[in-house]
């Protein structure tokens, strides 16, 4: 099982920014796709966006041109950089790791509030 761990979260007034970090356990190479996955209350799940082991990135619709997925193996670490910030952006933000055969793991999860 891999282990990941979110931080960065927090409170944020609309047109703000926010960068939240994913650590993974084991190398990211190892890992299909890492992406991130957004829950507000009383909705589902949604993708954020994604990046595989090659670089190649999508977004969710509502993000497009406003966030940016990015990886650094090094530190076997993702990023999203979150800019001009929504109060509709508010949720639980959720890392998730894709890795060969299908199998899947979750971060615990890091609250965002976008707020004035």
């Amino acid at each position: 099982q891999v282990q990941l761990v979110e931080s960065g979260g927090g409170l944020v007034q609309p047109g703000g920014s926010l960068r939240l970090s994913c650590a993974a356990s084991i190398p990211l190479f190892s890992i299909n796709v890492m992406a991130w996955y957004r829950q507000a209350p009383g909705e589902q799940r949604e993708l954020v966006a994604g990046i595989s082991s090659g670089g190649s990135t999508n977004y969710g619709d509502s993000v497009k041109g406003r966030f940016t997925i990015s990886r650094d193996n090094a530190k076997n670490t993702v990023y999203l950089q979150m800019n001009s910030l929504k109060p509709e952006d508010t949720a639980v933000y959720y890392c998730k790791a894709l890795r060969p055969g299908g199998r899947a793991d979750w971060g615990q999860g890091t609250q965002v509030t976008v707020s004035s």
